[in-house]
């Protein structure tokens, strides 16, 4: 198959794919997007061409990579043109999105981003970066001011890598247009991630410009929001079936689960795309959906990550479809609903989140979830866990799924094959041989890893010893047969 997707041969596609209903050219900017990435074009992405049908021409998106080129040079060939696949069981539906307008690569052309930021009829800035790329101290919510990303940006704020270096910069060059300011809208899975966002934001600002703080502070909205879709990464087989199904070849399509929840605080000075036309839904107060969606979901997923890692367990389906993950999960779902707020029902969540964790249509890798797990483990898993040791509630499972991590950062499962982390943060520190040391010794030098576990967690009594006994019997037993124990103990 030699023809590929673009904007001249979208008029041969099947009439079963969706195709857009607006003429592209009359679209025009009015978002940047920052982290451009498959949940981005699977969810925000979809919610705008959706706007976009609706003739609201003028939230086109400007996506940025930060990092990698590989989205550019897989959709730019395509005029910006890729594939969304629903997929639920043997059922799929295709969608082509046309939101995306242009493809930035920031490290390439730092200073067209830049200019990007500041055109005027760009009024909103979102982002999905991941945990890592706030440069933050998940721990103390403090500036890691060490980077080297932050140090560059300061020394050279013309050309900035950080997420803060771009947005300053941004503001700086709209401020002297007389543009109005960026509304920033961060749709990564932080607790209270716009603030955050304005929290970094204004520390960094205090080092580069404390003017700019100043006018940050008091101009510069950002609404805090919860975003929920499984998305798993594109496989050569996704791609496959998907251009033989278009009768196109797609470089870089998406898959995602029907299953969508989008919950944004209504805080945009001036103006935004009416979202809630697609089911979106904006509420004065994220902080109870995005706990309930972190700490249940995201939660969960790390700790079925975690046993797929040790066990050999590929997918969340495969895992899900050993009876002791079912039961652990289930227990682990229990423990975390005492943090909740009461004005969410994390029962029903629970629900939900059974049938979608059985879909196997998804193939949602365990070692794609287990990526960064030493920045994503503080806030899905250790914030709730700091709770219920402060009320002196139940905590054994959740205290289990920490041990399960650590033991899921070892050099080999348990079938003898190499453990694949994807953890910068995890592998710049002095990471223990696992086989090497006895299982308390192993613990006693995790908890020594302060980006991960603070400094309070390591001095409490009931934590230390109730994980420790955990691990051992991980070590030992197996994690499979040590969840069985657990549960019955």
């Amino acid at each position: 198959m030699t023809d590929r997707l673009s904007a001249a041969t979208l008029p041969r596609l099947p009439q079963s794919v969706t195709t857009p209903a607006y003429d592209r050219q009359s679209v025009t900017p009015g978002i940047v997007h920052l982290g451009v990435g498959a949940f981005h074009r699977a969810h925000q992405a979809v919610f705008i061409d959706d706007c976009l049908n609706r003739g609201e021409t003028r939230w086109g998106i400007v996506a940025a990579s930060l990092r990698s080129p590989d989205t550019r040079d897989a959709i730019e060939p395509q005029d910006n043109l890729y594939t969304f696949c629903l997929r639920d069981g043997e059922s799929e539906r295709l969608r082509i999105i046309g939101s995306i307008l242009e493809t930035i690569v920031a490290p390439e052309e730092p200073e067209r981003l830049v200019e990007r930021m500041a055109d005027p009829r760009v009024l909103i800035v979102t982002l999905t970066v991941t945990e890592k790329g706030y440069l933050t101290n998940l721990a103390s919510r403090s500036l890691l001011r060490d980077h080297p990303d932050i140090a560059h940006d300061l020394e050279n704020p013309e050309r900035p890598r950080s997420i803060f270096g771009f947005i300053l910069a941004a503001t700086r060059l709209r401020r002297r247009q007389g543009s109005p300011p960026l509304t920033l809208l961060s749709c990564d899975n932080l607790p209270a991630n716009g603030h955050v966002l304005q929290k970094l934001l204004l520390e960094f600002a205090e080092l580069a410009n404390p003017e700019l703080a100043s006018f940050i502070e008091n101009n510069i909205a950002c609404p805090c929001s919860m975003v929920d879709r499984i998305v798993p990464a594109t496989t050569d087989a996704d791609r496959e079936a998907i251009s033989a199904a278009l009768g196109l070849s797609d470089a870089w399509p998406v898959v995602a689960e029907p299953y969508f929840r989008f919950v944004i605080e209504d805080r945009f000075p001036h103006g935004r795309p009416t979202l809630e036309k697609s089911g979106v839904e904006f509420v004065g107060n994220v902080e109870p959906y995005e706990h309930m969606k972190l700490r249940m979901l995201n939660g969960s997923h790390s700790a079925i990550a975690a046993i797929g890692q040790i066990a050999g367990l590929a997918t969340v389906a495969d895992a899900w479809g050993e009876k002791p993950v079912r039961d652990f999960v289930d227990a682990y779902w229990r423990e975390i609903e005492r943090t909740l707020d009461p004005a969410v029902n994390g029962a029903e969540f629970a629900a939900g989140l059974r049938e979608r964790f059985a879909n196997p249509s998804l193939q949602h890798k365990t070692m794609q979830i287990a990526s960064d797990a030493s920045q994503k483990v503080p806030l899905r898993i250790l914030a709730p866990l700091r709770e219920l040791l402060e009320e002196k509630a139940e905590s054994r499972t959740v205290i289990f799924a920490v041990a399960l991590w650590i033991r899921s950062c070892a050099d080999k499962n348990e079938k003898g094959q190499p453990i694949t982390i994807l953890d910068p943060a995890f592998k710049e520190w002095d990471a223990p041989d696992q086989l090497a040391m006895t299982p308390d010794a192993v613990v006693d030098h995790f908890l020594t890893f302060e980006r991960t576990f603070g400094s309070d967690l390591p001095r409490n009594e009931t934590f230390v010893t109730t994980l420790k006994a955990a691990y051992r019997d991980i070590r030992e037993q197996g994690a499979l047969a040590a969840i069985e124990r657990f549960l019955k103990s």
